[in-house]
């Protein structure tokens, strides 16, 4: 009984010293629902709240709402910022949409250098179809630039706010 009230005291004063964190999660799970329930400006609503405070999984939400025009008009280009926001900070359902528009030069300048540096880092963590959407980008480059990209996505390391 004793671990148990030690470990709500722990949870307990990590929701009143870092609110945000509590109700970014909060905002994000808000957002779900009601984008489930086909509110979608109530689920955009929310996930704005949730990426203010720095919460990934909204900021791409948040993209692929303004990608598909889901509670907002469609922006490519906010859509594009925000995976880019989401991306820097490790997102890496974000970083192989930021690379694919990117390759694609949808809400962004076409750049396959760039395309395959952000499909790489999501390849990297994992992710089969970015591995292989990279490999299509780097038709496009020399040896050199896949040399340098490669060693550019082996240094990368997630932006911290």
């Amino acid at each position: 009984m004793g671990r148990f009230l030690v470990v709500v005291a722990v949870v307990l004063s990590a929701i009143v010293l870092f609110p945000s964190v509590a109700g970014a999660a909060g905002d994000w799970e808000d957002g779900l629902r009601a984008y489930d329930a086909g509110d979608y400006p109530s689920a955009v609503q929310a996930w704005r709240r949730a990426a203010s405070a720095g919460e990934t999984e909204a900021m791409t939400a948040l993209a692929n709402a303004y990608l598909r025009g889901e509670g907002v008009v469609a922006d490519p280009r906010r859509a594009a910022a925000w995976y880019w926001r989401a991306a820097e900070r490790g997102n890496t359902v974000a970083q192989l949409n930021l690379g694919d528009m990117t390759a694609r030069g949808v809400g962004v300048p076409t750049d396959a250098a760039e395309a395959y540096f952000w499909l790489g880092v999501a390849a990297a963590r994992g992710n089969a179809w970015a591995a292989e959407r990279m490999t299509e980008v780097g038709w496009n480059l020399t040896a050199d630039q896949i040399t340098t990209l490669q060693d550019r996505v082996a240094d990368w390391t997630p932006a911290v706010d």
